[in-house]
């Protein structure tokens, strides 16, 4: 029986099954065997194995009666009494039996049933071993193309890459290594397989993980991913630590840590950004490479916004065929429209979160003023939680008025005053977009000229009288 515990071992190594799930299913099969033969016996076959599994023995266990009635549950007497000298009647004795006396069919049915059983209990220990790693990235061998899906050899298991979780424009040959993310696992005839994807935005994360350090070890973290794969990908990043540049970090010295993971897309375009909780500036990050001069939001709730750009950076904020606004708006889960400056000065841009945001000014008991009890709030210093001392900065540059601060906003030169940081100025544009609303000077001209106009008509009229 050394063949046999040579096969158990084998068959152990190769299909990754302990030996004690192997010696059961054995032990099952030979028991089946048993019945099939002797189907009136019941349960009372025992089957043991050597120490090293270098033999197995089959007993049955019989009665001691003086005349036999079944030979498969009794033993008689004067035969038990060559086996044990003092056997008695009624004993209970353990009678090795030759395996090959079962029936045949027996044995084939046995034989069946033990396939059938380890190959489940492959199939168990693969799923076991494999359903942690779904989102992980494997690297797998192209084997073989069949309906635009493509078979790959992972060693243990099969992977196949459905057609539609193919990123365009890529082809592969026999034999190409090929790394891709695990979707999800099946279960088939022959084991398992692994359904990869190459398409799935994780799949660009799990890449940024492997490539930057800093993400791996947690300083940077990946907020989101949105791609469409084969042409464009947006990643906002954001760090743990104040002094760690998450964007500096994940495009590497010179380029390189980026350019790894572009050349493993296949020359996908890739847009770092740093996320931001403030949406005026995440959104303006988000429509990279563009430049934006200014984020309005339109409502709050409904997550609709506006970005105002100047003409020459209107076709980039767009992008090609709208790609660059449509990944902005998944990135940023919001509604963003695009218009250049003179489109959007003939829009009505007061904020609907204009009056939510005066309404913090007030408890929620006291009733919101009127439009004509809104003060009026014309410079810098006037402005509800504003840096004072960055005001006085301002000022003292030359730009008191909130006027004179969007003209030197939109120039630039507001973030070249001696003191003022880039993040103060945004900070100062930030409050403006939430609590001021801009008057049209030629409209309130007209209403004041209307209204004067009424007054002298009726003085003119008393002075006939």
């Amino acid at each position: 029986m050394s063949e046999m515990a040579d096969a158990i071992r084998a068959l152990s190594a190769e299909k990754g099954i302990s030996e004690d799930s192997i010696r059961q299913t054995i032990e099952n099969m030979i028991k089946a065997a048993y019945r099939k033969t002797y189907p009136a016996a019941g349960d009372n076959c025992i089957v043991e194995f050597a120490d090293d599994m270098s033999d197995v023995s089959v007993y049955a266990m019989k009665t001691v009666v003086d005349g036999v009635y079944d030979p498969a549950t009794e033993i008689e007497l004067e035969e038990a009494q060559q086996l044990v000298e003092d056997a008695a009647v009624g004993d209970s004795m353990k009678i090795e039996i030759n395996p090959k006396n079962f029936v045949r069919s027996s044995v084939s049915v046995g034989k069946q049933n033990a396939h059938q059983a380890l190959n489940e209990s492959f199939k168990d220990n693969l799923y076991n071993e494999y359903k942690d790693k779904v989102g992980q990235v494997i690297i797998g061998y192209y084997q073989r193309e069949k309906n635009g899906n493509i078979y790959m050899d992972l060693g243990k298991v099969e992977g196949v890459l459905p057609q539609k979780y193919q990123a365009p424009h890529e082809s592969y040959e026999k034999n190409d290594r090929i790394k891709s993310l695990i979707k999800e696992i099946r279960k088939n005839a022959t084991g398992i397989q692994l359904v990869l994807s190459r398409t799935d935005p994780d799949f660009v994360k799990r890449i940024i993980e492997l490539e930057v350090s800093e993400v791996g070890d947690g300083t940077v973290s990946v907020f989101k991913v949105v791609r469409e794969a084969g042409y464009r990908t947006k990643i906002a990043v954001t760090s743990s630590k104040a002094d760690v540049d998450p964007v500096g970090a994940c495009v590497g010295l010179k380029g390189m840590r980026i350019q790894s993971v572009i050349r493993e897309l296949g020359g996908e375009k890739i847009d770092i950004l740093r996320y931001d909780d403030d949406p005026h500036v995440f959104i303006k990050n988000a429509l990279s490479p563009a430049e934006v001069k200014r984020v309005v939001i339109l409502d709050s709730e409904k997550k609709e916004a506006l970005a105002i750009v100047d003409e020459s950076q209107f076709s980039v904020a767009i992008g090609k065929q709208g790609q660059n606004v449509r990944l902005a708006n998944r990135l940023c889960d919001w509604s963003i429209d695009v218009k250049t400056e003179e489109q959007a000065a003939e829009m009505d841009l007061t904020e609907t979160d204009t009056r939510k945001a005066a309404e913090k000014l007030f408890d929620g008991g006291q009733e919101l003023p009127s439009e004509e009890e809104y003060e009026e709030i014309s410079t810098i210093v006037q402005l509800p939680g504003v840096d004072k001392a960055v005001a006085e900065k301002l000022a003292a540059a030359g730009i008191e008025d909130i006027e004179q601060f969007m003209a030197a906003y939109d120039d630039g030169s507001a973030n070249k005053v001696e003191g003022v940081s880039a993040e103060e100025i945004e900070a100062i544009n930030r409050i403006i977009n939430e609590n001021v609303e801009f008057v049209d000077e030629y409209e309130e001209n007209a209403d004041s000229a209307s209204g004067d106009g009424a007054e002298s008509g009726e003085s003119s009229s008393g002075g006939e009288q």
